[in-house]
């Protein structure tokens, strides 16, 4: 089975044409090399897989025949994906949080008085 399709059937991404892209970018390795989206992957290979600033780590256990729903997952493969990069993702999520919502407008004076005050200290 080609390596966009497993990665599709195996739901770590929505689309067949979005892994595909994921594999052109060179996003997705197989065995610690960059492949194409036509590789074809086999049981026993070692995947890495860049999504969201995570780098997951897959082993396949086994080939599907086509698209698997979620509780069957890991049946075909094993996610190996180091604890450290997960909580890593935490961190970016609490980063982001700010006191003011996305879209609420432009910055109040206090955030000017904020911004201008961390310039002047570099």
């Amino acid at each position: 089975m080609r390596i966009d399709k497993f990665l599709w059937c195996t739901r770590y991404f929505k689309t067949r044409s979005k892994a595909t892209i994921a594999c052109q970018k060179g996003h997705v390795r197989i065995n610690a090399q960059v492949v194409k989206p036509s590789r074809e992957v086999y049981p026993t290979d070692k995947i890495i897989v860049r999504k969201n600033q995570i780098d997951y780590q897959l082993e396949v256990l086994e080939v599907p025949e086509s698209r698997v729903g979620a509780k069957l997952v890991n049946l075909y493969r094993k996610d190996t994906t180091p604890e450290e990069s997960m909580k890593h993702n935490e961190l970016l999520q609490h980063s982001k949080d700010y006191y003011r919502k996305k879209g609420m407008g432009r910055p109040t004076k206090k955030d000017r008085r904020d911004i201008e005050d961390y310039l002047d200290e570099a």
